[in-house]
């Protein structure tokens, strides 16, 4: 089953509509949403007695260590025009897009972090220290000068922290230290930081106002947040507009006759109620669901239990839920394909207005849509192009796809596209998976994307990775 693809609905507060709405594709991106005139608290910070100082399980610990690796980037690189037609006050230096891979700085790094909605990255060091760089008008680098950093800086307020995880939403960065604790920089407007309230930039990483079970895992959306405790369990936080904090409810209420407004979540709120539907619309609640895994879009999650079932919830346009309809869901709700297929899901990643699932069988499957025309995927189909490919590491952005598979680098994305398929000058966009030839053979263990640029960490212990880095082009900041 498909259809035509389904407008974002227009959900939005008159004060907030000088930010026009956002149909993921042309996401603004910008920082012309002021928000509500809320007042300004003091941020809160739990005491140090609430918070965990002793280190996670050690065999936990050793599941971030992915394989480290030196950098290489794609895409669009003058941060304050990405998801802008035109620059922004302030922007001083226009850069050309990279659309082939460039190395950027020589150092090896464990981890390199962005999101499909992100103007900046995170990147995670052999000691396990934050660095940002990219978009900053709301302090989401950790940096009380709004301005863009277009080199690597450390995070305010993480300098005694052992970072071990980070994710980026539109203009905001959680971080996870090896404790099980989460910090938080950035725009808060939506109470997205996670501190209890919602003072409007929070401009060095604050420890979020949670004193529960530690937490093994953090993930953005474009303005929520989520993160997941070492028992299973779900916790969400800021925009409620379309279901996507999980908690059956929309948050919408009127200020007066006219005036609309939402209950934001400002602190980690934990999600209680999974469920399966019938077409018929009978609801019967799921228990004993431990989460292991999820992933977020702009306005919708999905995630996998410890019997690899995925479960999605939020913004349901254009299938990217998965359950063959395109209606929001306010709870986390069980896609019945894999259920019926009999298959379990290991991996989920979450682009834009689409979402990636990868099976037992090894099979990618794509439900939503990743382009701005034709069929929507209203429940999950596999990627043929995939068939037979071992995948390792898969970064998806608003449009884009990029996949390290085998000892190559495929990549797709329907128009328009700044470069980040890494596929050169002359080949811009790409509807269906491409190689990127200028990447074959080497070893890839992680890709990552923002809104419109791609990271990749290559293994160059690996002889042949380590010849082929050292041809590429350098990206050099001036």
């Amino acid at each position: 089953m498909s259809s035509k693809r389904k407008s974002e609905p227009v959900k939005t507060l008159p004060k907030r509509n000088k930010k026009k709405v956002d149909d993921d594709f042309d996401s603004d991106l910008s920082d012309d949403y002021k928000g509500e005139d809320l007042p300004v608290s003091e941020v809160i910070i739990p005491s140090d007695d609430s918070i965990n100082q002793e280190k996670l399980p050690e065999d936990l610990l050793k599941t971030y260590d992915k394989e480290p690796g030196k950098l290489l980037m794609a895409g669009m690189v003058t941060w304050d025009m990405t998801g802008r037609k035109a620059p922004s006050k302030g922007t001083t230096k226009i850069r050309p897009a990279l659309n082939s891979f460039h190395r950027f700085t020589s150092e090896t790094y464990r981890s390199a972090v962005s999101g499909c909605s992100s103007a900046h990255s995170v990147l995670i060091t052999l000691d396990r220290k934050a660095l940002a760089f990219g978009r900053n008008q709301f302090g989401q680098l950790g940096q009380s000068e709004l301005r863009t950093f277009e080199k690597p800086t450390p995070v305010t307020g993480l300098e005694e922290v052992n970072v071990i995880q980070a994710a980026c939403g539109r203009n905001h960065t959680l971080f996870l230290s090896d404790t099980g604790v989460v910090y938080a920089c950035g725009d808060n407007k939506s109470g997205q930081c996670g501190v209890g309230n919602t003072q409007p930039t929070i401009l060095k990483a604050t420890r979020l106002n949670y004193a529960g079970p530690p937490i093994i895992k953090v993930a953005c959306g474009a303005e929520f947040s989520m993160i997941l405790d070492i028992k299973g369990n779900v916790y969400s936080f800021g925009l409620p507009e379309y279901g996507q904090l999980g908690h059956n409810t929309e948050g919408k209420y009127f200020v007066t006759s006219t005036k609309m407004s939402f209950h934001f979540e400002t602190s980690p709120k934990k999600i209680v109620l999974y469920v399966e539907k019938t077409k018929d619309g009978h609801v019967t609640p799921i228990d004993d669901v431990k989460i292991v895994d999820f992933s977020c879009g702009n306005n919708h999650t999905v995630a996998i239990d410890s019997k690899n079932r995925a479960f999605s919830w939020g913004f349901g346009g254009i299938g990217r839920l998965g359950h063959a309809e395109q209606k929001d869901e306010m709870v986390p709700r069980l896609i019945k394909f894999f259920d019926i297929q009999n298959r379990k899901v290991l991996r989920v990643f979450c682009g834009s207005s689409f979402s990636l699932a990868i099976t037992d069988i090894g099979a990618l499957y794509l439900f939503g849509q990743n382009k701005k025309t034709g069929e929507a995927n209203m429940y999950p189909k596999p990627v043929q192009d995939l068939a037979g490919w071992n995948i390792t590491s898969i970064g998806v952005a608003n449009t884009s796809i990029v996949i390290s598979a085998d000892d190559s680098l495929i990549s797709w994305g329907a128009s328009p596209t700044y470069g980040e398929l890494g596929l050169g000058d002359l080949i811009k966009s790409s509807s269906t998976p491409k190689t990127v030839s200028r990447c074959e053979g080497m070893k890839i263990p992680q890709v990552s994307m923002g809104y419109s640029h791609t990271l990749l960490l290559v293994n160059v212990e690996h002889e042949f990775t380590k010849q082929k880095y050292d041809t590429f082009p350098e990206f050099i900041i001036d």
